[in-house]
Parts: structure tokens; C-alpha cells; sequence
């Protein structure tokens, strides 16, 4: 989840609003902080899924070979040059699973678009292989599943390739008031390709950079609050959280049995489209994918449609009007290209209706995280069985474990009783009226979607204070209702990525997918990542 801005509108508070020095993280021999690293040319780079089969069909490449390249790609920038540090663990069976498909596709077998495609996942995420499944945490260093989470037998069943596992906020970043997104005591700290120094966000960091900096075709991240669509904001990517009850948990390490849920991130809207496609389905482990028979797709590239703007009412959220200038100009300027392609804008005020909501969510997520990692953690079959154990082991391993900061919110956790006490169901009551104020908001003024800034620009990367908000912040509502949000490219301010988000009601993905699918062909503000190493520009006579 995205702590740094759900934390900082409860009661608990985050550290060092406002400005903060940008940690010096990466070394250099010179000191010319605006010149960028420039990789090799790569020419796997803003490929889609469907320009890569073209190449399998045609014979030019082959899954092994897509694989190979990805992994060179991965070494050459993740692990060395630029050390973007996003991927925390490789399948050492990725490519023996490319030449099962390279096979299957020789006898005649396409199973479908993702048919040898690599793929990352989330450290969350748990696959029955030979790669661990952590959520970051060294307490669960060791842990091997037995069984695949569900949407992973979804993926293997589509023909992806498991390139590997990405690094992410340990505990999905419901550890400490102070984290800084993308750290994680197994992987490290996560950097953004865009500029090197700056957040990438989390908790679903490593998949964000991973996508951004063309290191696999697509990736999965998951949400509570924030954590697919803040990092893909940060890294200037295409990123979607479902309506809870598309795709399924089992599988996943948890936070929150109500708003927990995987979802697809890649460079363009279709591409993320097949991916979603791929991961839905019913699935008897998991009760919210009940609500979801009958409403998921398995082609929702169908929806895409370049002019699908015109005529629909998207109402315009007016709180983000103010803020930072350069994010209220891009977001002027969204909104403009909205009306270019035939949209009626409808300026709306629901933000300031969610502004007493904070208190509940967090009780709501620490009641559900005890229980539902409790759970996780006894069927996984490791040697840590409960959260109990991973506080301890983090309070004996405290150099390791918590070098930069501590582990309040899992203590605040394990404080917590069962969820049939009165505080968790008054709260629980509380958060769920967002469906209500989200409705009733898309009923009164006849609205297809509601369009926001995702939140601001990047923050820097500060393991002393942890994040500070940057404003603009879009993700609660439809994080606490359960309803799906999409983000894509919108622009940059000082070479920092910013989102363009759309939220609508319940099982509305296909609407979403369409409209944003129209605002990024008609905007185009997809770019590759830079990799500055600071945004702070030298100083005249340094």
C-alpha cells in the first residue's frame, strides 16, 4: 500500500512533510548531477506483447530468446550500471519454461497473447518453484510454496514465462510510520529509473521500474491502498487496480480481506488489457470472486476503442485545481484533451467527502492484516507461523531487519484482537460508505468515470525521515470501496513522471480500459525513462 499518503491523513502522522534532501545514492566519478547514464541500445525497448509475437510467429525470435535478453537487460541495468535494483529474486527456471513454449509453439499450441512472454511478479506473490515468496521480509527468507496463488496458475495456464520476482515495500509497506517506498530488508532499496535519486514508490515498486525500464513485457503488482497505481504514476507506466473480486488472493500475502487486490501494470493500456484478461476467473478459495461471475472478461481488448471519448461525462475532481502549478498544468491540460476528443467535463467535488475516513481504514487494515497473515503464515509451511514470530525475529535480527526504521505498525497490528470486535465492525461500516460516495457522486451528475491527478510528482528517496507527501493523492477512494482505478501517463515535471487517473463503480473495468485507452492514444505522453542521477541541478560556479 501507499503508506506515505494514507498515513499521513490519519492519526498516526508521517515524518518530514514538506521538502527533503535527496539521499546521495548512487556514486560517480564526476560532478555533473544532470548527466544521465545511457545503457547500450536495447532492442527489446517499448516492444508490446503483440510486436513480440509478431517476431515469434515470424521466426526472428523465440521465447528462450525474449527471455535471454530480458535477463542480459536485468543484469546490465538492475543489477550493475544504474542498479535500479527492482528485481529481488530470478527464476532459475525461466528459461526451460521458454523452451516448453518455444516447443508447444513448433507442434502448433498458441495458448494465447501472452503465449512466451516474460513476466515479473511481486515478492507477495506466492509461486510453487524453486523462487521464494518474502513480501521483502528476511523472517521469511527459506519460505518455498507448495502451491501456486491462483492468478499464477492463471499466468502458466496463458503460456507467460515467470522471468522472476520484483523488490517491493517489505509488508506491502504496512511495517512503519517512517518506511521509505521500495525498501525492503531482503532486497534493498528500489530506485527510480527516471531519476535515480527520487522514489519509485510502493509498495508494487519493483514492478513499476521493472515495466518502466523495459526489463520484462508486463508485471504484476497488488494494491491496498495505492500501491499499484502510486508506483506506476512514479514511473510513468500504465497501472490498474480491479474492482476486489476480479482476480483472486489466495495466494498472496495479505493486508486487508476488503480491499486487497493483484493488479496489471505495463506500458500501454492493451497490453495491460491482455494481462487483466489473462489473471480473471472464479476461484473457490477466495469468497470476493463469487460478486465477479458473469462481470470478467478473458478479451478486454475488445473495449479499446481510440474514440470512445466522445460524448462521455467524466467528471473532473476540483480539489487537484490547486496544488503544485506544473501538476494543476498537466492536469489542465488532461483534462483539455478529454474535450478535444468529444468528452464533456463536469467539475466535481468528492475528495473533501472522504476527508474524516483515514482513522477507520487504518483500524480496518490493522484488524484484517493480523488475521490474514496469521492465516497466510500457518498454511505456508515455513518456519515463521504467525506475526508474532516476525516481530521477534525482526527484534533479534534489529540490525539487519530495521537498519532505517522500525516496525510500529505490525506491533500496533499483533495489539489487535479478532474481527468480530465492536471498533473493527463500527469501522468497517464507516469505510464502506465510499461505495455510497462514489455512487452517488456517478449518479447525480450522469458520470461515465471521475478523471484525477494520481498524486504528485516523485518524492525523493530518504531512509532517515522516510517519504513525505507530495500531494494529489487519488487512490483512497476507490481503494476503500473496492472499486476499480486506472493510471496513465500524463506528463512530467522536472523530468518526474506524474498519472492521469480514472475511477468509476464496480466491475466498470472495461469503461475504464476504453477511456483511458482514447486519452493515452490522443495524448502520447508514454516515455522511456532517463536515468538522471539527481533532478538538483548544479549550482552556477560548482
Amino acid at each position: 500500500m501507499d503508506r506515505r499518503n494514507f498515513l499521513n491523513k490519519g492519526s498516526i502522522g508521517v515524518a518530514a512533510l514538506g521538502i527533503a534532501a535527496c539521499t546521495r545514492i548512487v556514486s560517480r566519478k564526476d560532478d555533473s548531477p544532470l548527466e544521465p547514464y545511457v545503457p547500450v541500445p536495447f532492442d527489446l525497448d517499448e516492444i508490446t506483447i503483440e510486436q513480440l509475437q509478431q517476431r515469434m510467429t515470424s521466426g526472428e525470435l523465440s521465447s528462450r530468446k525474449i527471455t535471454q535478453m530480458y535477463l542480459d537487460r536485468i543484469q546490465e541495468i538492475d543489477k550493475a550500471g544504474p542498479k535500479l535494483n527492482a528485481i529481488i529474486e530470478l527464476n532459475p527456471d525461466a528459461l526451460a519454461n521458454a523452451d516448453a513454449m518455444d516447443k508447444e509453439r513448433k507442434n502448433g499450441k498458441i495458448r494465447g497473447p501472452l503465449h512466451g512472454i516474460p513476466v515479473l511478479i511481486k515478492d507477495n506473490i506466492s509461486t510453487a518453484d524453486k523462487m521464494m515468496t518474502t513480501a521483502g521480509s528476511l523472517a521469511l527468507v527459506g519460505s518455498k510454496i507448495t502451491k501456486d496463488a491462483f492468478i499464477i496458475e492463471r499466468l502458466r495456464e496463458a503460456g507467460a514465462v515467470l522471468l522472476g520476482k520484483t523488490n517491493l515495500s517489505e509488508w506491502a509497506n504496512f511495517r512503519s510510520t517512517h518506511s521509505a517506498s521500495g525498501w525492503s530488508s531482503r532486497g534493498g532499496q528500489t530506485r527510480n529509473p527516471y531519476v535515480l535519486d527520487r522514489s519509485p514508490s510502493g509498495s508494487s515498486s519493483g514492478s513499476a521500474v521493472a515495466v518502466a525500464a523495459n526489463l520484462c513485457a508486463v508485471a504484476i503488482g497488488t494494491e491496498t491502498d495505492g500501491s499499484v497505481i502510486a508506483p506506476s504514476s512514479y514511473c510513468g507506466i500504465v497501472g490498474m487496480k480491479p474492482t476486489v473480486g476480479l482476480l483472486s488472493r489466495s495466494g498472496i500475502i495479505p493486508i486487508s480481506s476488503t480491499q486487497d487486490t493483484a493488479g496489471p501494470m505495463a506500458r500501454t493500456v492493451r497490453d495491460l488489457a491482455i494481462l487483466l484478461g489473462a489473471l480473471t476467473g472464479p476461484d473457490l478459495q477466495d469468497e470476493a470472486t463469487k460478486a465477479g461471475i458473469g462481470k470478467a472478461q478473458e478479451d478486454y481488448t475488445k473495449f479499446l476503442d481510440a474514440s470512445s471519448l466522445k460524448g462521455k461525462r467524466i467528471g473532473a475532481e476540483k480539489s487537484f485545481f490547486s496544488g503544485n502549478s506544473r501538476v494543476v498544468d498537466l492536469y489542465s491540460k488532461a483534462l483539455e484533451e478529454l474535450r478535444k476528443q468529444g468528452a464533456i467535463i463536469i467539475e466535481i467535488e468528492m475528495m473533501k467527502l472522504m476527508n474524516d475516513f483515514a482513522d477507520a481504514e487504518l483500524l480496518i487494515l490493522e484488524y484484517e492484516f493480523k488475521n490474514g497473515v496469521n492465516a497466510y503464515l500457518k498454511q505456508a509451511g515455513g518456519n515463521i507461523k504467525s506475526l508474532a514470530e516476525v516481530i521477534s525475529f525482526n527484534k533479534q535480527n534489529e540490525t539487519k531487519t530495521m537498519p532505517y526504521f522500525k516496525q510500529e505498525i505490525l506491533e500496533s497490528c499483533e495489539a489487535k484482537g479478532d474481527l468480530t470486535s465492536a471498533e473493527y465492525q463500527t469501522a468497517l461500516a464507516k469505510t464502506l460508505t465510499s461505495r455510497e460516495i462514489i455512487d452517488g457522486v456517478l449518479r447525480k451528475y450522469q458520470l461515465d468515470a471521475i478523471a484525477g491527478t494520481s498524486i504528485g510528482p516523485p518524492c525523493c528517496i530518504d531512509l532517515v525521515n522516510g517519504d513525505y507527501d507530495t500531494g494529489f493523492y487519488f487512490c483512497t477512494p476507490a481503494a476503500m470501496a473496492g472499486y476499480p482505478h486506472i493510471t496513465v501517463p500524463m506528463g512530467k515535471v522536472h523530468s518526474l513522471p506524474v498519472g492521469f487517473s480514472f475511477i468509476s463503480g464496480a466491475w466498470k473495468e472495461a469503461d475504464l480500459l476504453s477511456i483511458a485507452y482514447a486519452y493515452e492514444q490522443g495524448s502520447r505522453k508514454r516515455e522511456k525513462p532517463t536515468f538522471l542521477y539527481t533532478s538538483i541541478p548544479q549550482q552556477p560556479g560548482n
